[in-house]
């Protein structure tokens, strides 16, 4: 597949095309079999070697992204949770830690309930260990290493939550978020992160805004920024950088909005454009 117009001949970091490349992780960096290919690996490291920053931009929180982390070998800062959590990878340290107000998502709850009918949910637990709790009739579709916890519904808003994750047996997806949205968006924000994975955030919060928070503390600017990814969730974050990229198998979200479309992540959509920008990756 070929790519779709680039912009080549910006540079906004100086002698370097860009300073950061933000990459989402499942579905972009990682391969079908949640790996990271070695051309993809030797990408990163020549665009590292060059002078550019890599960071991993995810909505898996600390916890769940902490065993790719390490099988990859990432030590750096990365943005977890949907942008809720600025985490640093080498340290196991979390440097910023944002919950979602649990009168807010039960309210969101009741709205979208009265809506929809019953929905099948699970809360992210706030924390470096914080499990994912999955009350009756949640069935995780993405991702090996979750921790998940089963429990009744009256216990998933009883700690300290990131995020809520929602689920209805009759409406797909995107018409889910949408309907949440529409009834309960002035409580909570509304993203899709992957198949089955509609997410209740805390309002304003998004990928955009904890990669701002982390690229702050880089000293980078959002118009040194490159970002990879897939899915609706991914929409903030090219908006915030200077040039977005869209993988072959991005949702349909985002591949409007994306300046370029890559070749998919199990074909290293990633590093052909890498390769591009910083010919010593190639």
């Amino acid at each position: 597949m070929s790519t779709a117009s680039h912009r080549p001949d910006v540079s906004p970091g100086g002698d370097l095309p860009y300073r950061l490349v933000a990459t989402d992780l499942d579905g972009t960096l990682l391969t079908s079999a949640e790996t990271v290919s070695e051309r993809t690996r030797a990408a990163l490291a020549a665009t590292v070697a060059a002078g550019a920053l890599h960071i991993i931009v995810t909505g898996r929180s600390a916890t769940w992204a902490r065993p790719v982390f390490d099988a990859i070998g990432y030590t750096g800062i990365a943005v977890c949770g949907q942008g809720a959590q600025v985490y640093h990878a080498g340290e196991h340290r979390l440097l910023t830690s944002l919950t979602l107000d649990r009168k807010l998502a039960a309210l969101a709850l009741g709205k979208i309930e009265a809506e929809v009918g019953p929905l099948a949910v699970a809360a992210n637990q706030d924390g470096l260990d914080g499990a994912v709790l999955a009350g009756p009739g949640y069935r995780l579709q993405i991702g090996s290493d979750l921790p998940i916890v089963r429990v009744d519904a009256a216990e998933l808003l009883s700690t300290p939550i990131s995020k809520l994750y929602i689920q209805h047996p009759d409406f797909d997806d995107d018409a889910l978020a949408q309907i949440a949205q529409q009834v309960a968006g002035d409580l909570v924000g509304v993203t899709m992160a992957g198949a089955g994975v509609v997410e209740l955030l805390p309002v304003g919060l998004s990928k955009a805004t904890g990669l701002a928070v982390a690229a702050n503390r880089l000293g980078v600017k959002s118009r040194q920024t490159i970002a990879f990814g897939d899915m609706p969730n991914d929409v903030p974050m090219f908006a915030w950088a200077a040039h977005g990229v869209a993988m072959a198998n991005a949702h349909e979200q985002l591949l409007a909005v994306a300046d370029e479309v890559t070749v998919s992540n199990d074909e290293d959509g990633v590093a052909l454009v890498l390769e591009r920008l910083f010919p010593a990756a190639g």
